[in-house]
């Protein structure tokens, strides 16, 4: 059964949303370019709240290593997720600095990333998991989903990118590790209530 994820938490009442809903995994955006950004003591207060069953991941655009690790340490965030142009040796030194598990990010742009993604996909990468997104990460746009077809996501492949009530089912037909769903939790920019509690229980059914 695949899991979910609903990013972009940065109020107190998305918390209680998340604690409801129960979602496996919820995100917090230290992007400062991102409109769901929030600083380190913002993510500490909320994580604070946060269901212990409810593992908390940080997402992070070309952040400073030191940056992240503080937040790992500090019990703030459990997975650390790179959505920039991290290089490998970036990650290399990342791994050798904290055990936390790593999702990187995959902005789908073009048809020749598309044909070299299975074999991607198949062989060993740094990272424990991939997050396949779409051109512009938290437009609420998906990518052509159909290109997935045949593919094996269910062991490490977390699928975003305009994920929401109305493509859900089609998304989790395609098992992948986890649905990823930021804007498709929102109304008017923030999180819903409804829709983070009807997205939770479709993937969980």
């Amino acid at each position: 059964m695949p899991k979910i994820k609903i990013c972009g938490l940065f109020r107190e009442q998305d918390i209680e949303f998340a604690n409801e809903a129960k979602p496996d995994f919820t995100g917090f955006v230290f992007a400062e370019k991102s409109k769901r950004f929030v600083n380190a003591k913002q993510a500490e207060n909320l994580r604070k709240n946060l269901a212990k069953e409810i593992t908390p991941v940080g997402v992070f655009v070309n952040a400073k290593i030191d940056d992240i690790i503080s937040l790992q340490k500090n019990g703030i965030i459990d997975i650390i997720q790179l959505h920039g142009n991290e290089p490998d040796e970036y990650i290399k030194k990342l791994k050798t600095k904290c055990e936390a598990k790593i999702i990187q990010a995959l902005n789908l742009t073009n048809n020749s990333q598309l044909s070299t993604l299975n074999s991607q996909l198949s062989t060993l990468q740094l990272c424990n998991y991939t997050l396949l997104d779409a051109p512009t990460p938290g437009s609420g746009h998906a990518f052509n989903w159909e290109c997935l077809q045949g593919m094996d996501l269910s062991k490490n492949v977390f699928l975003a990118g305009g994920v929401n009530l109305q493509n859900i089912k089609e998304a989790l037909k395609l098992n992948p590790f986890a649905v990823d769903v930021s804007s498709g939790a929102e109304t008017d920019g923030v999180k819903d209530r409804e829709k983070v509690l009807r997205l939770v229980e479709a993937a969980k059914n």
